[in-house]
C-alpha cells in the first residue's frame, strides 16, 4: 500500500512539474500515465473522472488528481496524489518570483512562452481525442459534437452553458428516442 501511495505522489509530481497550460493540458498526460502505462484506471474511468472534475468545482487537475488517488489509494491515496500535482507549480511559481524582475523583460523568454503555448494546444487536442476514442459515436454524438463547438467558436457561447445544454440533449434523447425504438441502448 504504501509503495502505491510513493508512486502516486511520484506520477503526479511529475505530472504537475513538466505539465504547462492548466488542466486541461494535463488531461493527456494524466491519461497516459493512469490509464496506459499503470493501468490504475480504465479508459471509461478516466472518462468518468474528467467529466466529473470539471462539474466539481476547483481547480481541473486537482480534482483528475484527488478523484485518481481516492481510486487508486483511498483517502491517503488522493492526499498524496493532490499533494504531487500541486507542489511543483507552487515551487516554480515561487522560484519565478524570485527572479521575476531580472527576466520579465527577456525576449527569449518571451519566445519560449509562445512555443509552450503551441504545444499546450497540441495536449488538449490529444486528450480530446483520448477521451473520445471510447465513446459511441452515432448521429447523436456527431450532431452534438458540432453543434457545441460551432456555439462555442461561432457564437463565443460559454462552455459550462454548451455542458448543461448537451447534458439535457443526452438525457431528452435516452429517455425519448431511445424509449420510442423499444427501450435499446439503455
Amino acid at each position: 500500500m504504501l509503495k502505491n501511495l510513493w508512486l502516486l505522489f511520484i506520477k503526479f509530481f511529475k505530472i504537475g512539474a513538466v505539465t504547462f497550460g492548466g488542466g486541461y493540458a494535463m488531461v493527456s498526460v494524466i491519461h497516459t500515465e493512469a490509464v496506459d502505462k499503470t493501468k490504475w484506471l480504465t479508459d471509461e474511468e478516466m472518462t468518468r473522472i474528467v467529466v466529473i472534475s470539471q462539474s466539481t468545482p476547483g481547480v481541473l487537475a486537482v480534482n483528475m488528481a484527488t478523484f485518481t488517488g481516492y481510486r487508486v489509494g483511498g483517502f491517503w491515496g488522493a492526499v498524496c496524489a493532490v499533494l504531487g500535482i500541486a507542489l511543483p507549480p507552487v515551487i516554480i511559481v515561487g522560484i519565478i518570483a524570485l527572479f521575476f524582475d531580472a527576466f520579465r523583460d527577456l525576449k527569449y523568454i518571451g519566445y519560449a512562452f509562445n512555443g509552450l503555448q503551441a504545444g499546450v494546444v497540441l495536449l488538449i487536442l490529444d486528450a480530446v481525442i483520448k477521451l473520445s476514442r471510447k465513446n459511441k459515436k452515432d448521429f447523436f454524438y456527431y450532431f452534438i459534437f458540432i453543434l457545441s463547438a460551432a456555439l462555442a467558436v461561432i457564437l463565443s457561447i460559454n462552455p459550462i452553458s454548451i455542458l448543461i445544454g448537451a447534458a439535457a440533449a443526452g438525457l431528452i434523447y435516452s429517455f425519448v428516442i431511445l424509449n420510442l425504438k423499444g427501450g435499446a441502448d439503455k
